[in-house]
């Protein structure tokens, strides 16, 4: 069977099994299983595929019609221009998240050295962006999960940042020093059970519960985060949480003590960031 041959036939199965974005996913799985780009597909539609080539795509094709995500079928996605190996221990990193990075990085743009915690790191994306773009911080990431951690210092070492991402388990910012750090961001598990039907079939089935829903409101988690992030921020330090509108109102209220409460929407017009900043003076952030 060739290229031609094999894509097609791979879009019109994946088609009648309802999969969103048969195109794009077909052509993803054959891009895995040939270990090629895009544009290789395309210069070589005749080019022939072997057997075992047939049956790993077959294979990829099975997964993905029973609805596994083709990031953990492929162990990869790209979140802030790098590519991060994704596993089901671990939330696959997302585009809306990217709006934390943002946040952050227009706050300590003339900062020096600051510290980070990064609480919940899942894969590690957030604390390894922030890496990158801040040469000079110090980032400290956590996870109460011993499988999400391996795959967030692997994620680390294979962008060669390892020597300034330093990796805890343990739940939230448990066991830091009171008045640590600069800043404490996160993507919590803000789903409320109540919600569940509105998640996405494939969100529900095959990443882990844990990073997703929080409990009965989507809050509970946050609820322990604020106080625990109050405590390890320094004055004039920020909090940077990722969150969904429909408890947009609940982290407000929440956030009643700090100062400079901002609720940020997304490019769809959700509310997605929320931030905030301990009370007192910065000796080290210039902040806008």
């Amino acid at each position: 069977m060739s290229l031609r041959e094999a894509l097609h036939a791979a879009i019109a199965r994946l088609t009648a099994q309802d999969v969103p974005s048969p195109r794009l996913n077909a052509e993803l799985l054959l891009m895995f299983t040939l270990n090629c780009d895009r544009a290789y597909l395309y210069a070589h539609p005749e080019r022939e595929l072997s057997l075992e080539e047939k049956s790993r795509y077959d294979q990829a094709l099975v997964e993905r019609a029973c609805g596994v995500p083709a990031q953990y079928i492929t162990g990869h996605q790209e979140f802030w221009g790098m590519d991060f190996i994704v596993s089901p221990a671990v939330l696959i990193p997302r585009p809306e998240t990217e709006h934390l990075i943002e946040t952050i990085l227009s706050l300590a743009k003339t900062a020096r050295r600051i510290r980070i915690a990064d609480a919940g790191t899942g894969s590690g994306c957030i604390a390894v962006a922030l890496a990158k773009e801040l040469p000079t911080a110090e980032i400290h990431a956590t996870d109460i999960s011993a499988a999400a951690l391996e795959v967030a210092r692997a994620n680390a070492a294979r962008h060669q940042l390892a020597d300034r991402t330093h990796f805890h388990q343990t739940d939230l910012l448990s066991g830091f020093e009171p008045s640590s750090f600069d800043f404490v961001v996160s993507n919590p598990p803000y789903v409320g059970e109540s919600e569940a039907d509105q998640v996405q079939l494939e969100v529900r089935n095959f990443e882990p519960r844990a990073a997703v829903f929080a409990g009965p409101t989507g809050l509970e988690v946050i609820e322990r985060l604020i106080p625990q992030a109050h405590s390890m921020l320094k004055p004039g330090g920020w909090l940077i949480m990722e969150i969904s509108g429909s408890i947009a109102e609940g982290v407000r209220a929440l956030l009643a003590s700090w100062d400079r409460v901002s609720l940020t929407a997304d490019l769809q017009g959700i509310p997605r960031v929320a931030s905030a900043c301990k009370p007192g003076p910065s000796a080290v952030l210039a902040l806008n």
